[in-house]
């Protein structure tokens, strides 16, 4: 549905994204993830024919965005950060505006307006100034405005910035509800947004890609070590040479006592089994042991491994393995 290939965009002698390739199924829930700066939104409004590119291909639905933009923009329904309202208009007002714009005939237009507004919610505040909605329900408006020509394709820049959790709650079901029969690309920086939601995820950093995949097979790639959480009483001065003497520990890192008690994280290669270990170390070392766990690797360390600069090059070799591993 989505085909990008090698996409680039420079301002003067800056480069927003270099080499971007990547495509998405009809169908699917793409999660683009980045740090700010990274190139998201740049590539987001290369796709909805906002403005071109410097290099590269880029096709919605079959037709060339930088050839063909009219009907590609036909195809897709953009949602950026901060939506284009109005806010002096009515919800009605100004999606039958937005519904003229896109082309809507008028025939069809009143069956548009209700059936959008009942998707998302909006009935009964037709009639409303868009000034006097709330942020939650000025974002659903915003989302509106993109379904309203009922496109193919809809791309999300930050759609739940700014709600509170219930109101990210909401728009998280009305995203989910549009899985199978749209394809879409939401850019977010909730990450546990993307991982309840998305099919695959692109994390972007410096303009580039570092990783494509489902957010499972991400966290299984960078989590193949283990972390084990302790909390521990007494003196842990001689704690960490003591769990050094474990073969498969990496790193130790004990942090400040609160009520008497150190948290303790313990990294290790994940080769074998050594969380029995590890309390042994903790009574050899003459502490109280109150908490031993282990803690599954979340997409969010995943992001922060591959964004963080001194470490990406190291994480994306990882990824990279760990993706010719599920190759082969």
């Amino acid at each position: 549905m989505i085909q990008v290939e090698h996409l680039t965009k420079r301002y003067g002698l800056l480069t927003a994204i270099k080499d971007v390739t990547f495509e998405v199924n009809k169908g699917e829930i793409l999660g683009f993830l980045g740090p700010n700066g990274a190139g998201k939104t740049t590539t987001m409004r290369i796709l909805s024919g906002f403005f071109p590119a410097t290099e590269g291909k880029a096709s919605v639905a079959g037709f060339d965005v930088f050839e063909e933009p009219l009907e590609a923009k036909r195809r897709v329904g953009y949602m950026p950060e901060n939506p284009p309202l109005y806010t002096e208009m009515s919800v009605d007002a100004y999606l039958k505006f937005v519904a003229t714009i896109k082309g809507i005939e008028r025939g069809a237009t009143t069956a548009r307006l209700e059936g959008v507004k009942e998707r998302l919610g909006l009935q009964g505040h037709g009639e409303r100034l868009i000034k006097h909605l709330s942020k939650g329900y000025r974002q659903r408006v915003g989302l509106a405005q993109s379904l309203i020509h009922d496109p193919e394709v809809l791309i999300l820049d930050e759609p739940t910035i700014g709600l509170d959790p219930r109101q990210i709650n909401e728009f998280r079901e009305l995203i989910r509800s549009l899985r199978g029969e749209r394809t879409l690309i939401l850019s977010t920086h909730i990450l546990p947004e993307v991982s309840m939601t998305c099919d695959r995820v692109i994390i972007i950093n410096g303009g580039q890609i570092v990783a494509i995949d489902t957010p499972q097979n991400l966290t299984s790639q960078m989590g193949r070590g283990e972390r084990i959480k302790l909390e521990v009483a007494g003196s842990v001065e001689g704690l960490p040479s003591l769990l050094h003497e474990i073969p498969q520990v990496q790193n130790v890192l004990i942090s400040e006592a609160t009520n008497g008690h150190h948290p303790v994280t313990v990294e290790a290669d994940g080769q074998a089994e050594i969380r029995h270990l590890v309390s042994q170390k903790v009574i050899q070392a003459g502490l109280e042991l109150y908490q031993l766990r282990t803690e599954a690797v979340s997409l969010e360390d995943v992001f922060l491994k591959l964004t963080t600069e001194e470490a990406t090059e190291e994480a994306v070799e990882e990824v990279a393995k760990g993706s010719e591993g599920e190759a082969e």
